[in-house]
């Protein structure tokens, strides 16, 4: 019996769009699910239903928030294992040819970073820390993790199933016991220096990103359904300008009616081919 053929993605109009033009990138949840980090709006996470921390409810009840840390000190190791991908170091091999203007991220796990990528800007704020709402203060998440598990020993030997964001599925009964970390430097309440849902990415942050946007001549959206405003504002900015827009993304997005070319392919099919068809 004949094997299927493999299906290839023509990626030069791509490049000939982009071609001569600094181009800002978005990158969402897609552009790390190939370095196994789940999203919350892929072709298959979609169709499970997900709910994710509410800023409010972390902000005002003392049981989110007990949920929200058990669940990410067993989500935590396998988050903070995750290396880049083809796509990460392709951005980063774009950039440093200066194909790639700047990059903005909506995600919160700093593989672009890791692999090279410079200036990146995190729209949501990165897991990596965690800040005191009282006081401010700022601790590592990686040293976080110890002054939790020796609160809660044997806490981590449970196996669970990655969520997305450093998340995990955790039973009700599991998180009963489990103590919350404080600051070290006035006991107030932490919380990982992240946009929640239902938070605002900080102003001074967006019009930084909307500096760059205007500097640029193309936006290239790659692994975003743009179904948050916080991605979907600078598609609408783009079109606003006259910018050519690129989409690649697995599924349909939010911004496909506004884009000149648009790729249903993972990133890391798309952006190395288009590193070497624009490397210099």
């Amino acid at each position: 019996m004949l094997s299927a053929p493999i299906q290839t993605i023509d990626v030069s109009p791509l490049a000939d769009l982009l071609r001569g033009r600094r181009t800002l990138v978005l990158t969402g949840a897609g552009c790390s699910t190939e370095s196994g980090i789940p999203d919350y709006r892929g072709p298959e996470t979609r169709k499970r239903a997900r709910n994710p921390i509410q800023h409010r409810e972390f902000v005002s009840n003392a049981e989110a928030r007990q949920r929200y840390w058990a669940r990410s000190t067993l989500g935590w190791p396998r988050f903070a294992e995750a290396r880049p991908n083809e796509g990460h170091r392709a951005l980063a091999k774009l950039q440093a040819s200066g194909a790639v203007s700047a990059l903005l991220t909506q995600n919160v796990d700093r593989l672009h970073q890791a692999a090279g990528s410079t200036g990146v800007v995190e729209l949501h704020g990165a897991l990596h820390e965690a800040r005191c709402l009282q006081c401010g203060a700022v601790e590592p998440r990686s040293e976080l993790q110890g002054r939790i598990l020796e609160s809660n020993r044997d806490f981590d030997r449970q196996q669970v199933e990655l969520a997305p964001d450093g998340d995990a599925e955790l039973s009700r009964d599991a998180i009963a016991n489990f103590i919350v970390p404080a600051c070290l430097a006035c006991g107030g309440v932490l919380k990982p220096d992240v946009v929640f849902f239902g938070d605002s990415v900080p102003r001074e942050k967006v019009e930084h990103s909307f500096a760059l946007l205007d500097a640029s001549d193309a936006l290239l959206v790659v692994g975003s359904s743009l179904a948050v405003f916080s991605g979907y504002r600078f598609v609408l900015r783009a079109s606003e300008r006259g910018l050519p827009i690129a989409l690649v993304n697995l599924g349909e997005s939010r911004g496909d009616s506004h884009a000149a070319i648009r790729l249903d392919a993972r990133a890391g099919e798309v952006l190395p081919e288009l590193a070497r068809l624009l490397g210099r």
